[in-house]
């Protein structure tokens, strides 16, 4: 996903319920009642694969870190849906409940500091770029990929599941 598809879907609720509604209909998207051991096991997935990828850096396996570090935050998202009772089976359904759900805009540089109830823009933003990436690692031919990057990656993904976490503490979870 283009930057300019995911301001279209920030800047355009209608756009937004309109793609939920759409993923429903596809059964792809479902509600659901809201699940607490669901969401344990999308935060246990989600660290186990922060734990793959942390050995397999060790290894230069850059590719196989960047899949490993979308699937980590796709996991941690599948948990925050999970708390509004939706379950997921597309990557875009997913991101369009968070943005639904989850993304304010009012919210000020010191709320995003504190870790507040909400994701922030550039939250949604790695959560996109990671599945660029994921797709970059998993369908190219690619094989060389920046250490700096990768690292980068890892350490955002920690910091998503991290802020994900403290969210689902505000649930009891």
């Amino acid at each position: 996903m283009k930057e300019y598809d995911l301001q279209k879907l920030i800047n355009n609720p209608e756009i937004v319920e309109e793609r939920i509604k759409e993923f429903m209909k596809k059964n792809v998207l479902f509600k659901q009642d809201v699940d607490k051991e669901e969401i344990k096991g999308h935060i246990l997935k989600s660290e186990s694969n922060l734990r793959f990828v942390v050995t397999i850096a060790k290894e230069n396996f850059f590719d196989w870190v960047l899949t490993g570090c979308y699937y980590t935050c796709y996991h941690a998202a599948l948990a925050l849906i999970q708390t509004k009772g939706y379950t997921s089976k597309n990557h875009l359904a997913t991101l369009c409940v968070i943005i639904k759900e989850f993304y304010k805009k009012e919210l000020t540089r010191e709320d995003i500091e504190i870790l507040s109830n909400f994701l922030d823009y550039e939250d949604v933003l790695f959560y996109v770029e990671t599945k660029n990436k994921r797709e970059d690692a998993t369908y190219s031919t690619k094989t060389l990929f920046d250490r700096k990057e990768v690292e980068r990656l890892r350490i955002q993904a920690t910091m998503f599941v991290n802020k994900i976490k403290d969210i689902l503490s505000e649930y009891n979870i």
